[in-house]
């Protein structure tokens, strides 16, 4: 049985083994193919995972081990030297790890066509969250020309902090929140920005996936913003790692 997982802690808001387990049956594969969740609360854990699972062929990444997981791999393709984050090994034949980042490309092409009546570098984004999935975002920004500021909790040179985004709000129409907040179960919650401020003007893009409309997206819709949840990307970047595994 050739067998892909996903490696992260915690995965009870886990797509993938769903997606991956009707794909298999789409494509006769049910038979041979396998996927699996492993959740690994430190990614130390991670050699004796492999010792114990002979069969894997391929893994995804998540939170919070798309950094961490780095030292462990035997090299790193373009995409995840760009981003500066992996959430896609492939096996090798001859026994190498190697890390790809697919994130970069789901949101990407998800974006693109979000904004497909927009000038694209005439925008300006706000991300927020500097984490694995931020990495990706930004690294996306960049090569789409559009000028952005991360925000986190904890102010740096990288980072201006949640306090500073009701000056800047009206002209940064892409709010894209790249933070676990509003991830099922606790979809009572969404990031601190000054909803009230928002316009017609404004694209929010969320990464969280479920609930499919966070509140965050909520709030923004309800003052007139475009909306974008993480589903599609999420669909783009799964694709894009059966075809880094199968390539």
């Amino acid at each position: 049985m050739n067998a892909y997982a996903l490696i992260g802690f915690p995965l009870g808001h886990s797509f993938s083994k769903k997606y991956f387990t009707e794909k298999f049956k789409q494509m006769g594969l049910s038979e041979t193919h396998e996927y699996k969740l492993f959740e690994l609360p430190d990614i130390q854990e991670l050699m004796q995972l492999l010792n114990n699972e002979p069969n894997l062929k391929g893994l995804n990444v998540t939170i919070p081990h798309k950094q961490a997981v780095m030292p462990f791999l035997d090299g790193l393709d373009a995409s995840a030297e760009k981003v500066g984050a992996v959430n896609v090994i492939k096996f090798m034949e001859d026994g190498r790890l190697i890390g790809y980042n697919s994130d970069y490309y789901g949101f990407k092409t998800s974006l693109e066509d979000f904004l497909s009546e927009v000038n694209i570098p005439s925008i300006k984004a706000l991300v927020l969250g500097n984490g694995g999935a931020g990495k990706a975002v930004v690294a996306a920004l960049k090569d789409l020309e559009i000028a952005y500021k991360t925000v986190s909790r904890t102010k740096s040179d990288e980072n201006i902090g949640y306090d500073e985004i009701p000056a800047l709000i009206a002209d940064y129409q892409l709010i894209i929140n790249c933070s676990p907040v509003g991830t099922y179960p606790k979809s009572d919650q969404c990031p601190d920005i000054p909803y009230e401020s928002l316009t017609e003007n404004h694209f929010l893009y969320d990464l969280v996936y479920n609930p499919l409309e966070t509140l965050f997206l909520q709030k923004g819709k309800e003052q007139g913003a475009k909306t974008h949840n993480g589903l599609p990307m999420l669909h783009l970047q799964a694709e894009k790692a059966w075809e880094i595994w199968n390539s």
